[in-house]
């Protein structure tokens, strides 16, 4: 543990990890942030369920930072820290309460990345 580098490159992994149980904990918040049954098949599609949601979440919030910064005026204010610390794992923008109407038919208002 002599090495700096090494303990900065944990620290940061540590971050890392912390900022994923706190995306987490934001998107789980029923039954206080617990699987609350004893039935695997249960806890099971819980599980999956929050990793379907936060997959989702971190696809929008990547599609959205893209769109952002595909502008050239957003593009020149970054530095090479700011790009460095950016992540999707973002969730101050999402309301976790309330009634969310889906509509399979309409798309998000964010433009299609070309392939």
């Amino acid at each position: 543990m002599h090495s700096l580098e090494l303990r900065q490159e944990i620290n940061e992994g540590l971050n890392v990890v912390e900022n994923w149980n706190s995306a987490n904990s934001f998107i789980f918040y029923g039954k206080g942030g617990e699987i609350a049954t004893n039935r695997l098949e249960d806890q099971e599609l819980a599980v999956l369920s929050l990793h379907l949601l936060q997959i989702s979440l971190v696809y929008i919030n990547t599609l959205m930072i893209q769109q952002v910064l595909s502008q050239p005026e957003w593009m020149k204010s970054m530095k090479q820290e700011d790009l460095r610390a950016l992540s999707p794992l973002i969730w101050g923008h999402v309301n976790p309460y309330g009634t969310f109407k889906l509509d399979m038919d309409e798309r998000l208002p964010i433009e299609s990345v070309a392939a």
